[in-house]
């Protein structure tokens, strides 16, 4: 089964990945017009996720189409939004990044940005490591859980998609957003706003029916 998905993957090519993402990116006329030059490394991506996926479970998506949809659309989606300056982002923690989402996509669209993907199961993290090395990308890989970092370290933006307990999840990462940050969460209508914090703006994502893009800012 594994090498069938595989060859399925092989016959997405660069030119039907920026077909699929085009919804996506059109929002931003800066990544929309880059999409060509970044499909490469989305190309890449996606070939080392279905060769790790089929020992590790980074997703439970199988149609390489939908992945491109769901996982990479989406994180472009938010990449657009951080651009238009609704969440503005220097440094930015991908908060339980498990397959490195939203976290890779929006560094491929922006190598200036400081990401950090936190991922504390090791063989996730080991995942995301061969991944930016393949990719040649600056992101950092926190392979331990948030509440070890330096009390100290902050972030502008701290993003969370697909994680466990999401309601708590979003408290743990409200602590390391610095002041005038932005909580950014990718889920369904029902995500539970954190203690003190209040929704700015909720986004729809593309191609979806029930997700979104929240953006959450303290509450003066």
């Amino acid at each position: 089964m594994a090498g069938s998905w595989v060859q399925a993957v092989t016959s997405i090519t660069k030119a039907r990945i920026v077909e699929l993402l085009e919804p996506y990116a059109e929002q931003s006329e800066d990544i929309s017009r880059r999409l060509p030059e970044l499909a490469p490394k989305f190309s890449a991506y996606l070939d080392l996720l279905v060769r790790w996926n089929a020992r590790t479970n980074l997703t439970s998506i199988r149609d390489p189409d939908e992945i491109v949809r769901r996982h990479f659309g989406e994180s472009i989606y938010t990449a657009t939004i951080l651009e238009a300056g609704v969440a503005p982002a220097s440094t930015l923690l991908d908060f339980g990044s498990g397959a490195g989402l939203p976290g890779l996509p929006i560094q491929i669209c922006f190598p200036e940005l400081d990401i950090c993907l936190a991922e504390s199961q090791g063989k996730k993290a080991a995942f995301l490591r061969e991944t930016i090395r393949e990719l040649d990308l600056p992101t950092e890989v926190w392979a331990r859980r948030v509440e070890d970092m330096p009390p100290l370290r902050m972030f502008s933006v701290a993003a969370l998609r697909a994680v466990d307990r999401m309601t708590d999840a979003l408290q743990s990462a409200s602590t390391r957003v610095e002041a005038g940050g932005a909580l950014v969460a990718l889920g369904n209508d029902d995500v539970a706003i954190p203690p003190g914090w209040c929704i700015t703006k909720s986004h729809a994502i593309p191609e979806s029916d029930r997700r979104f893009v929240h953006i959450f800012h303290r509450a003066s």
